[in-house]
C-alpha cells in the first residue's frame, strides 16, 4: 500500500464527514445526522469508485481473475479501503450494536487488504464487483436521505415514494442478476486450481465466502424492500376504495 494516498484519501472522508455532521447537516435530527453524514462520504465515494475502476479496469490490457495489480488499480483499492475504514469508524461509535455493517464493512476491509498488500493479485474480480456493488450508490443514498426525512418533509416523502420502485428494480437487477453472474464465473475459474500459484487457496475461498455472503444478504435486504412496498401500495389501493 501506497501509504501517502491511503492517508490523503482517509484524511479526505474523514474531512468530509466532519463537514457533512457539523457543517450541511447541522440542522438535521441528532438521530438521523450520523446516518446521513454516512451517505455523504458513500456519495463521495461510491460514483468516483466506479469512474476510477472502470478506467483502471481498462487500462489493463492484461487483466484477468488471477492478472498483477497495475499501480491504478492499486490507487482504487486504497481509495475504497480509506472510504470503508471512515465507515466503519462511523459505525463503531454512533451504531456500536449494528453488527451486519460493522462485519460488512470488516470482511471488505479484509478482501480489500489482501488483495492490496499480501497477494497483489487479482484486482480485476474486486474491482468489477466494486462496480456492480458501487452502481447503485448514488440512487440508494439519494433514496436513504429522502427516506431519513420522509417523516419530517412532504417534499423527501414525496422523492422516497418515487424513487423507491426503480431504485428497487435496479438494485434488484445488479445485486440479484449480474452480481451472481461474476461470482460464478469467480468460482469456476479459481476453483480450476488457474490462480493457485499468486493467489492462495485460502485467500481466494475467503473471498468468495465474503462476496457471496455480500450479495445474499443484499438479495434478502431488498426483497424485504419489494414485500414492503408491495404492503404499503396495497393499503394505499384498500383505502381509496373504501
Amino acid at each position: 500500500m501506497e501509504p501517502q494516498f491511503f492517508i490523503f484519501f482517509l484524511l479526505m472522508f474523514f474531512t468530509i464527514y466532519l463537514v457533512a455532521y457539523f457543517v450541511v447537516f447541522r440542522s438535521w435530527s441528532p438521530k438521523i445526522r450520523p446516518e446521513a453524514s454516512s451517505c455523504l462520504i458513500s456519495i463521495f465515494h461510491g460514483t468516483p469508485a466506479v469512474v476510477l475502476a472502470t478506467y483502471a479496469l481498462l487500462s489493463n490490457k492484461s487483466r484477468g481473475f488471477s492478472s498483477p495489480n497495475t499501480p491504478l488499480e492499486n490507487l482504487v483499492l486504497d481509495f475504497s479501503i480509506a472510504y470503508f475504514a471512515t465507515d466503519l469508524l462511523h459505525y463503531l461509535v454512533f451504531f456500536p450494536g449494528d453488527v451486519l455493517f460493522i462485519a460488512h464493512h470488516l470482511a471488505t476491509l479484509i478482501v480489500f487488504l489482501t488483495c492490496r498488500c499480501l497477494v497483489s493479485h487479482g484486482a480485476y474480480a474486486l474491482l468489477s464487483l466494486l462496480i456492480l456493488a458501487e452502481v447503485t450508490s448514488a440512487c440508494q443514498n439519494a433514496w436513504t436521505l429522502a427516506c431519513a426525512r420522509s417523516h419530517d418533509s412532504e417534499f423527501a416523502g414525496k422523492v422516497y415514494h418515487i424513487l423507491s420502485p426503480p431504485f428497487y428494480a435496479f438494485y434488484s437487477v445488479v445485486r440479484g442478476v449480474l452480481g451472481p453472474m461474476f461470482v460464478y464465473e469467480m468460482c469456476v475459474f479459481y476453483m480450476s486450481g488457474a490462480a493457485d500459484p499468486v493467489i492462495p487457496k485460502w485467500v481466494w475461498i475467503s473471498w468468495l465466502i465474503v462476496v457471496a455472503s455480500a450479495i445474499s444478504v443484499s438479495i434478502l435486504w431488498v426483497s424485504n424492500l419489494w414485500i414492503q412496498l408491495f404492503r404499503e401500495r396495497r393499503g394505499l389501493f384498500y383505502k381509496k376504495v373504501t
